[in-house]
């Protein structure tokens, strides 16, 4: 095993899934996602999430994938790993992209539940060995029920964990209980990762190794001193700094993610608001809330924010109003 791979599999802190920048005419801005890349492993990112669900990877190319995967890889030259998704519907097509990634430089991938298919759970064993039977590279599996419609049973990961090369879950099922539950079946080692910003911090105080997250793309200090008070013991802090948090995730996911996370970005002038059809830009009521929250941490976290919002894209009421 190479040394950025035991690093990932000692995985902690947050890590982002990082948004796919597209310029005006729908072409990926590689310019200002490397930029993204550079910024968080500045701000202390413990790796990089590339192509998820965040980064649109069900409009992406097999080409942009490819060359998403290979601009994350050089800009983080070895600090920090990057992590590939690499999921799909098909058992098939994950194997490739897995393929894919490790020929592009991942250090390791992330594997989402099947979707619309509504497999079993031996069919979820299933598919998820293939993969490893695949691949050389470790692999966390994401357990999104809200998007995948089925899920993995604690079971299921159980014995998953029994191979290697499982090294960890991402849960986004916003069941802060599931820690404790699985902790029997994947032991110490297994990484649990939430995958929901909006309870990463009781998944944190639970035990939890960290957060892939939507919301440290904007605030990466932010949410790193969290994780560091949480790990510190010192829970008050950790409690007073989740609340900026907090304001920000429940901005974020008022419209279906990543819409009003490029919105936000774009207030920072780091990418454009651009997404890819069936999504489409936020409403003026999305834009208001992003913005209003963004203002205040700005003005109340300043210490922990990079960059303020540019002045010409503070929104009011009136200035997106139709």
């Amino acid at each position: 095993m190479t040394a950025i791979c035991r690093h990932v599999s000692r995985l902690t802190g947050y890590a982002p899934a990082l948004p796919t920048p597209f310029d005006d005419d729908d072409n990926v801005d590689t310019a200002a996602f490397e930029q993204l890349c550079d910024r968080q492993i500045q701000e202390g990112a413990t790796a990089l999430v590339v192509c998820g669900t965040t980064g649109e990877a069900p409009t992406l190319t097999p080409a942009e994938h490819d060359a998403l995967i290979r601009a994350a890889v050089s800009v983080a030259r070895g600090r920090v790993p990057v992590i590939a998704g690499a999921g799909s519907n098909s058992t098939a097509h994950a194997i490739e992209l897995t393929k894919s990634a490790e020929a592009a430089g991942a250090d390791a991938i992330l594997s989402v539940v099947p979707y619309y298919n509504k497999p079993t759970q031996q069919g979820l064993y299933a598919h998820f060995r293939a993969i490893a039977q695949s691949t050389g590279l470790p692999i966390i599996l994401y357990d999104v029920p809200s998007r995948t419609v089925c899920g993995l049973a604690d079971e299921t990961v159980g014995r998953l964990a029994e191979l290697p090369q499982f090294i960890g879950l991402k849960d986004a099922t916003s069941d802060i209980t599931r820690l404790s539950r699985l902790r029997a079946l994947v032991g110490s080692e297994f990484r649990m990762l939430s995958g929901d910003d909006a309870t990463a911090l009781p998944f944190l105080t639970q035990g939890g190794h960290g957060c892939i997250s939507v919301t440290s793309n904007l605030v990466p200090g932010l949410c790193r001193a969290m994780y560091l008070a949480c790990r510190q013991g010192q829970i008050t802090r950790a409690q007073r700094l989740s609340v900026p948090i907090a304001r920000l995730t429940a901005a974020l996911f008022r419209e279906s993610s990543p819409v009003p996370l490029k919105y936000a970005l774009s207030l920072l002038c780091l990418i454009t608001p651009k997404v890819r059809l069936p999504l489409v830009e936020p409403s003026n009521e999305a834009k208001i809330a992003v913005a209003a929250a963004m203002e205040d941490v700005c003005e109340g976290y300043a210490e922990y924010f990079v960059e303020k919002p540019h002045e010409a894209g503070r929104v009011r009421p009136d200035a997106v109003a139709s």
